[in-house]
């Protein structure tokens, strides 16, 4: 399966159309823009900077899209924090970490091996999981913004 990080932005419709999704202008937009813009956005942050771009681009495009795109396997969503949404277009094995302070969200790769060995009673079968990580980033420790 092709990472949607590796495509060419002239790819997208053609990727679109391998995904059964109709690549329709504001899809197309959308999944340029998380391409573009690999800073795990919210819904809002994704409306604010396409609205300028695409007048007729309404939160609800915004919301569908997103959901199709996580239910065809192209995003992932994140709670980090359980007051917002946040969408992430590598849909690869990696865990998270957030700073307390300035709230971006950073990529943090792991081995797949390091999961190796959970142990879970009673034959239960783990279908999504989530690691993140909570702190304070390296610019706002340098700035003296951490509390």
């Amino acid at each position: 399966m092709q990472n949607t990080q590796s495509l060419n932005i002239n790819d997208i419709k053609e990727y679109l159309i391998k995904k059964n999704i109709k690549p329709s202008y504001h899809r197309i937009k959308i999944l340029k823009y998380l391409k573009e813009h690999i800073i795990h956005p919210t819904v809002e942050m994704i409306y604010k900077n396409l609205i300028k771009e695409i007048p007729t681009l309404s939160k609800t495009t915004v919301y569908n899209t997103l959901n199709l795109f996580v239910k065809n396997k192209i995003l992932i969503e994140l709670i980090i924090d359980e007051n917002e949404i946040r969408y992430d277009i590598n849909t690869e094995i990696h865990a998270h970490f957030q700073c307390k302070s300035c709230s971006i969200i950073y990529d943090i790769e792991i081995e797949p091996s390091c999961l190796d060995g959970i142990y879970i009673q009673k034959n239960h079968k783990i279908s999504e999981y989530h690691i993140y990580f909570k702190g304070f980033c390296a610019d706002c420790i340098k700035n003296k913004k951490c509390s």
